[in-house]
């Protein structure tokens, strides 16, 4: 597999999938961005630098021997997509969103510009309820949060690399392992002119503000807690930060740049020799149950290819069986070589997904998605292996006949990891 740092050279214009720039609107940035955005970014660098006529790809009268064509996905696909940062060393540390099972509160009265009041991350663990509780819950055990004193949750912060480790290895991340977002990025709000499309000039009462992002670089001034700082301080950050992608089934090129977001603002490509952390798969085997946890958004209810109604529901992952359940109402999971029982799910409200077609100048259709970060409990069969679990990380939440027609598989949807459930 190829990994890219992708570093931007200018603000981002990471937009979700809300229609702006009538009179008036306001285009919020999305931050993470979809790894669609990655997966355009790159893929349009390889057909520029294969000298592709680009209409000809477009209808699919040209298929590129590593993309395919727009209908019909090559072999080229996003396995994975993070914020990262990277120091003066040239270092990478990739940065991920708390998944759905950890819980980061504050104490009273704490602020961020506190240096004494750090936040405590906790982890839903799940428990049978007792009896005469009720809820339209159908899994047999309910993720829940003991609290011992009371907090306040806290949002805006992100996993480091050694939090993101700990949390595969079961381990509950500490405060130390937690990174706000203000030193990662800041919004820069713009403001638009819409313009008439015949004569393009400016058009008359159609202002409208869209949220730029600033992704955070080394000579920025960022506040961090030193020493025994009561209040944070004022220093420079150190790194710059941008986004890592890894690419399987493709060769991608290792410098120059890509245009990424809207307006297709500059971001420079470095290849990085870098590995993200992996979970203990032979103590997941050991274990017979873990974790499975979205890291990009997941479609899982696609209708078949052949025309056929999709059996599946949005909530459940690729392989999940809501038809076939054990007399405790866990739900039968199959995939990659991967068997056992979904017993507990931590999902938060669907979002929705679309994008922008090139190919055929249109919006994409939107769809209900899990968001990143949902988490299922799995019980697993014997005799599942270490190499199956590997095999399932490595393809995503993708079934066979998805995978060889599903164009969302090659822009990274439906990417997972497998984390350790003590």
């Amino acid at each position: 597999m190829t990994g890219l740092f992708l570093e931007p050279l200018d603000v981002l214009f990471l937009r979700g999938n809300k229609l702006f720039g009538d009179p008036g609107s306001y285009g919020e940035a999305l931050i993470p961005p979809w790894p669609s955005a990655a997966a355009g970014a790159l893929r349009s660098r390889l057909l520029v630098d294969a000298g592709f006529d680009l209409a000809a790809f477009a209808g699919s009268k040209n298929a590129h021997p590593e993309l395919g064509t727009p209908q019909k996905p090559g072999s080229f696909t996003v396995t994975a997509f993070h914020m990262a940062r990277r120091d003066r060393e040239g270092r990478l540390e990739i940065l991920v969103a708390p998944p759905a099972d950890l819980v980061i509160n504050e104490p009273e009265g704490c602020k961020k510009e506190d240096c004494n009041g750090k936040p405590v991350v906790r982890r839903l663990q799940p428990s049978r309820l007792a009896a005469g509780l009720a809820s339209s819950y159908t899994l047999p055990l309910t993720p829940v949060l003991a609290e011992p004193t009371r907090s306040k949750p806290a949002g805006g912060y992100w996993l480091t690399q050694a939090g993101w480790a700990k949390y595969l290895k079961g381990e509950t991340p500490a405060a130390d392992d937690l990174v706000d977002s203000s030193a990662l990025w800041s919004l820069d709000h713009r403001v638009g002119v819409g313009l008439d499309a015949t004569t393009r000039r400016a058009a008359d009462g159609r202002l409208f503000a869209v949220q730029a992002v600033a992704p955070i670089e080394r000579h920025h001034p960022i506040y961090i807690c030193k020493d025994k700082d009561e209040k944070k301080r004022l220093v420079q950050a150190g790194y710059d930060v941008g986004f890592w992608v890894e690419v399987k089934g493709a060769t991608l090129p290792t410098s120059g740049m890509v245009r990424l977001g809207g307006d297709g603002r500059a971001a420079a490509i470095q290849a990085v020799d870098f590995t993200p952390p992996h979970p203990d798969y032979e103590r997941i085997v050991q274990d017979r149950r873990c974790r499975l946890v979205l890291t990009t958004p997941g479609f899982f209810g696609l209708p078949p290819h052949d025309g056929s109604e999709s059996g599946g529901e949005g909530w459940l992952p690729t392989g999940a069986r809501p038809e076939e359940k054990r007399e405790d109402g866990a739900i039968r999971f199959e995939l990659a070589g991967v068997a056992g029982w979904i017993v507990a799910a931590a999902v938060p409200r669907a979002e929705v997904v679309s994008g922008w077609d090139l190919a055929n100048w249109q919006p994409k259709p939107a769809l209900r998605a899990a968001p990143a970060g949902s988490v299922w409990w799995l019980e697993l069969d014997r005799g599942v292996t270490a190499e199956a679990l590997g095999k399932l990380v490595e393809r995503g939440l993708w079934t066979d006949e998805q995978y060889d027609n599903e164009p969302r598989r090659a822009e990274g949807f439906n990417r997972a990891a497998l984390a350790v459930w003590r």
